[in-house]
C-alpha cells in the first residue's frame, strides 16, 4: 500500500457521493461506510509473517504503541507501562468451545461439522449449551455433498470407565450452514461436556494445520470462564497473571463483560463495496457492575480486543435506544449492521447519560445481566464514544477487523501495518500485539 505522509479524509465539497452521515466528532459530512471500497483496504501479508504457533510465553509478544500519531516499541509484559494509573481496562471473558467434530463415514471418509451457534429458538446461548440428551445447532459441514439422506453418523469417544456416544443428524439446510440435531449418551451430560470429549480446538483456518495439544491451553485466554466462542478473542492471548497483576498494581481498574466469537470473524468481504456484505451477530451478556463502571465515565476506557469495542460501542447505542423508547423491547434492543449509521439516531448523547438510561431500563425488566446480540460494523465514517484505545492484533486484509482498525486511527493504519511488517511483528491470532490509542 501507498506510503505517502498521510492526509485529510474530509471530503471536498465539490464531490458527489451517493451517501453520506454526519460525524458528529469532526463536525462534517463523510461517505457512508456502505459505499467504502474493500480494495482500499488491503496490504500484501507474506504467509511466513503469520503466526502459526504461540510464543512458549504468552507474554513474550511484542506490543507496537501508536500514540500521538507516533509509533513505539515494547513488549507485553510491559504494557501496565504503557496505560495511564486510574484507567478502566476491558476484557472479554469467554470461552472456545471445542467445536470442530470429525465423523467417520463407512467408507472410511470424513465428515466435518464445525458447530457454530444455536438457532434463534433459544434467546441466550447459555441455555442452549445446558440442554443434556440432544439440542440443534447452526453448523458448518465439510463434505455435506457426500453425506446421504438418512445416513446418521455416529462417533463414539472413550470416557472414563465409558464411553460417549455421539450422533449428528441434518435437520435443515438453510441459507449457508446446517441444523443439526446432536444427541448422545449418556444423556446427562451437557452439549459443552460432550464437545470437550469428542470435538477439537476450532483454529482459525488461516493457520492451515491440524489442533495440538497445547492449543487446547494456548487457544484461551487464562481469564475464559463463560463457554460459547468459536474463536478466541484473540488479543487477551497475551496476558498472563503476572500482567494482570502488573495492572492492578498501577491502579488500573478491570471489567467483564462477554461477546461469544462467531466464525464470522473470519469471513472475507468478497463484495467490492460493503454494502454487499453481511456482518455476523454475535451474543453479549454484560453485568450491572461492567455497566455502573462505564456509567461513570470518569476514567479512560481501554478495549482489550475488537469483540470488547464492538461490545462496548454497542451499549452505548442500546442505551440511546432505551432514551428514544424507554419500553423497548429485549427484542428490539439489538444492535443492526447499518443502524449506528442512521440520520435518526441521536449523535449528542453523553456516554454517562446513555449508560444511566441502560441500567434503568434493566432494572425496570428486574434484570441484573444484560443478555443480547450485536451485528455492529464499525468501519472508517465511525465516531468512537466508549473508548480512549484498544489492544488488539494485526489484522487480515480486506477484514472487518482492518475497517475497525482503520476507523479508530484514520489512514494511519497503512503506516502501523507498514511498520509492523518492516520490523518483524508477527500477525494475526498467535502473533504480536499492538495498543492503539484514539
Amino acid at each position: 500500500f501507498n506510503k505517502q505522509p498521510v492526509t485529510s479524509n474530509l471530503y471536498p465539497a465539490t464531490q458527489t457521493f451517493p451517501n453520506f452521515i454526519q460525524n458528529s466528532a469532526v463536525g462534517c459530512l463523510t461517505m457512508h461506510p456502505k459505499d467504502l471500497s474493500i480494495r482500499d483496504y488491503t496490504y500484501e501479508l507474506p504467509a511466513e509473517r503469520i503466526a502459526a504457533f504461540p510464543l512458549a510465553r504468552r507474554d513474550d509478544s511484542r506490543l507496537l504503541v501508536f500514540r500521538n500519531k507516533r509509533i513505539s516499541e515494547s513488549d507485553f509484559r510491559h504494557l501496565a507501562d504503557w496505560i495511564p494509573p486510574g484507567s478502566l481496562m476491558v476484557f472479554n471473558n469467554t470461552r472456545v468451545l471445542e467445536a470442530r467434530l470429525l465423523f467417520k463415514k463407512p467408507s472410511g471418509g470424513i465428515i466435518e461439522i464445525f458447530a457454530l451457534e444455536p438457532p434463534g429458538s433459544f434467546s441466550d446461548i447459555h441455555t442452549a449449551l445446558q440442554q443434556t440428551g440432544e439440542v440443534e445447532w447452526k453448523c458448518l459441514v465439510g463434505g455435506a455433498s457426500k453425506w446421504k439422506h438418512g445416513f446418521v453418523p455416529e462417533k463414539r469417544i472413550p470416557a472414563g470407565n465409558g464411553e460417549i456416544i455421539l450422533r449428528a443428524e441434518i435437520r435443515e439446510r438453510l441459507s449457508d450452514t446446517f441444523l443439526i440435531r446432536f444427541s448422545w449418551t449418556p444423556a446427562h451430560l451437557t452439549f459443552p461436556e460432550v464437545l470437550h470429549q469428542a470435538g477439537q480446538t476450532p483454529l482459525p483456518p488461516y493457520l492451515k494445520r491440524e489442533a495440538d495439544k497445547q492449543d487446547a491451553v494456548r487457544y484461551q485466554t487464562v481469564y475464559a470462564k463463560e463457554e460459547g466462542s468459536v474463536a478466541a478473542p484473540t488479543a487477551g492471548l497475551h496476558f498472563t497473571t503476572e500482567v494482570l497483576e502488573s495492572l492492578k498494581e498501577k491502579n488500573i481498574d478491570t471489567a467483564w463483560l462477554t461477546l461469544h466469537v462467531g466464525a464470522g470473524t473470519f469471513k472475507p468481504i468478497k463484495a467490492e463495496q460493503l454494502s454487499g456484505h453481511e456482518m455476523h451477530s454475535e451474543f453479549i451478556e454484560v453485568d450491572r457492575d461492567t455497566l455502573e463502571k462505564l456509567a461513570q465515565n470518569q476514567m479512560p476506557v481501554y478495549a482489550v480486543g475488537t469483540t470488547s469495542l464492538r461490545t462496548l460501542e454497542s451499549l452505548y447505542w442500546m442505551g440511546v435506544k432505551t432514551m428514544m423508547n424507554p419500553v423497548i423491547s429485549a427484542e428490539e434492543l439489538p444492535i443492526t449492521q447499518w443502524e449506528v449509521y442512521d440520520r435518526d439516531m441521536p449523535r449528542d448523547i453523553p456516554v454517562t447519560e446513555s449508560i444511566q438510561s441502560l441500567l434503568k431500563w434493566l432494572h425496570e425488566k428486574g434484570l441484573n445481566r444484560l443478555i443480547s446480540h450485536t451485528q455492529i460494523l464499525i468501519a472508517p465514517g465511525y465516531s468512537f464514544r466508549m473508548i480512549k484505545g484498544l489492544i488488539t492484533n494485526f489484522h487480515q486484509p480486506q477484514s472487518t477487523l482492518l475497517l475497525l482498525i482503520a476507523a479508530l486511527v484514520g489512514d494511519s493504519w497503512k503506516d502501523i501495518y507498514t511498520y509492523a511488517l518492516d520490523h518483524g511483528f508477527r500477525f494475526l491470532s498467535y502473533g504480536d500485539g499492538s495498543l492503539l490509542e484514539v
